[in-house]
């Protein structure tokens, strides 16, 4: 990974090559850097425990809803148009993407604002994931695999950028294909079999009386297990929330061309399928194991490394690579849309002309090679910065991974999904119903959360992601229109497409 790093660096030298790999990174590194970004020790350890409890095998469901709305239509809907755009106005960051296509810059210090401060805990959401999995099921102290992790993360991401950065997800999602493959075939054997382990699993009654009456019987192995609505919620929450996350859309700025864009949908998809629908269907099986209680509760971040621990060693270690790999390429995401949103969007706030426009007094190229210097500079310093913080929460994680995830993207989605995705298909969208959005999507995950999450954070994630849709829609009918101007010049890269 460190040979990786200095083998990119050269690449690192300028913003556009340490952020978005010179907008020249290929398909496969692409679509393997969003899939590992998308499934870290989240997935696997947080989500696929917790959800393979409640709703059985009926969780595949979410790993197939992963793969088809949060990679397959993610890649068709938002990959081409976004590649288009945000090159045809020279955005860099979602943030800037704001700033610029709505023209206003508080739009975009505030996306900034509001995408640092709740990546925090998706950052330690994943920490949570790798501390219970190396305490409770390996005996390794943890501590020791968090620093190294995030030394080696540092290492690579300061000196080669976002091009290492995709390289070593490639890496490290070979071994996520592999190792979630080999568990998922050793946790079934030791079951006896696929046949005999679903067996098992409808035996087991479920929790709640209505449930086992509607039925029948057999829940937990049912097609759609107990709760089909509450499984609903967490697959629009998972799949939907990809769409409206820097860290996943800030893939598609850096592919190659449109071409590559096909390429890497369809390679995502599999990539998806196969890591998401492995890792819920591997946590449908988790009842069939003892799980960890503690003050009277089910510990449900302890229950697929419950399953694992009784691997033999070869898949034990296995699965701390799969671990490490899935959570080192999300950290790796996660620190390089911090550092390069609060460099660019914050300290360093340039003001843009659209394309076709005469700037005003530009700075020679000596000066302007210098400033792109400093600012490359600038984010590799808050990258340790960043992998700092998180390595400080890493040792004092908190509450299940599950709420932290909905926290996070339920905020950031809510926040960013509509404006971002009606910003590159509908003219009408105003720049007050992008301000409307923002205080909707982190407003709702903020209230509930301070007056106790009475909405299930989850559910909550799901309703503010899907509700900024009409927010948007109603506020941009009664608010004052960009120049007509404006908007025809962010939609000419689409007019010359044929995309219009």
């Amino acid at each position: 990974m460190v040979g990786v790093g200095f083998y990119s660096r050269k690449q690192a030298s300028s913003v556009d090559g340490f952020v978005l790999g010179g907008r020249a990174v290929g398909p496969w590194l692409t679509a393997f850097a969003y899939g590992t970004s998308y499934f870290s020790a989240v997935v696997f350890v947080g989500y696929a425990g917790q959800f393979g409890w409640k709703y059985g095998l009926s969780s595949t469901w979410i790993g197939i809803g992963n793969a088809v709305i949060g990679s397959l239509l993610a890649w068709i809907i938002l990959g081409r148009r976004t590649k288009l755009m945000t090159q045809h106005i020279e955005s860099r960051t979602m943030p800037d993407f704001f700033g610029t296509r709505y023209q206003d810059q508080g739009l975009r210090v505030v996306a900034s604002i509001i995408a640092f401060v709740f990546l925090i805990p998706y950052t330690a959401g994943v920490y949570k994931g790798i501390s219970t999995l190396f305490e409770m099921g390996f005996g390794i102290p943890y501590e020791y695999c968090v620093i190294i992790m995030a030394i080696l993360t540092a290492v690579y991401v300061i000196l080669g950028g976002y091009k290492a950065t995709a390289m070593n997800d490639f890496i490290q999602g070979v071994i996520m294909l592999f190792g979630i493959m080999a568990v998922i075939a050793a946790v079934l054997s030791s079951q006896g079999g696929l046949t005999a382990a679903v067996e098992k699993l409808a035996a087991i009654p479920a929790d709640d009386a209505t449930a086992a009456a509607s039925t029948g019987g057999g829940v937990f192995a049912s097609l759609f297990g107990p709760d089909p609505w509450g499984l609903l919620g967490v697959v629009i929450l998972t799949s939907l929330g990809t769409w409206g996350l820097p860290q996943m859309v800030g893939k598609f700025y850096s592919i190659t061309d449109e071409s590559a864009i096909k390429r890497g949908t369809i390679i995502s998809t599999i990539f998806a399928l196969i890591v998401a629908g492995g890792c819920y269907f591997l946590g449908g099986f988790g009842r069939l194991y003892d799980p960890v209680m503690v003050n009277g509760k089910i510990a449900f971040d302890s229950i697929v490394p419950s399953m694992l621990v009784t691997l033999p060693d070869v898949l034990i270690a296995l699965v701390v690579l799969l671990v490490l790999s899935a959570s080192m390429s999300t950290l790796a995401s996660l620190v390089l849309t911090s550092s390069s949103t609060m460099t660019l969007d914050l300290i360093y706030r340039d003001k843009k002309s659209l394309p076709g426009e005469v700037e005003e007094g530009n700075i020679d190229d000596i000066v302007a090679e210098r400033v792109e210097r400093r600012k490359v500079v600038v984010m590799r310093v808050l990258i340790v910065f960043f992998i700092a913080i998180s390595l400080l929460i890493a040792l004092n994680p908190p509450t299940f991974i599950a709420q932290l995830m909905g926290i996070s993207w339920g905020a950031l989605a809510g926040a960013f999904l509509a404006p971002f995705m009606m910003g590159l298909y509908w003219r009408g969208v105003t720049t007050a119903s992008v301000w409307a959005c923002f205080i909707w999507g982190v407003g709702l995950t903020v209230v509930n959360m301070v007056i106790g999450n009475p909405i299930n954070p989850i559910n909550c994630g799901a309703i503010a992601m899907l509700g900024g849709f009409p927010v948007v829609w109603l506020v941009s009918l009664v608010s004052p229109k960009l120049p007509q101007k404006t908007v025809d010049e962010m939609f000419a890269s689409f007019s010359s497409r044929n995309l219009e």
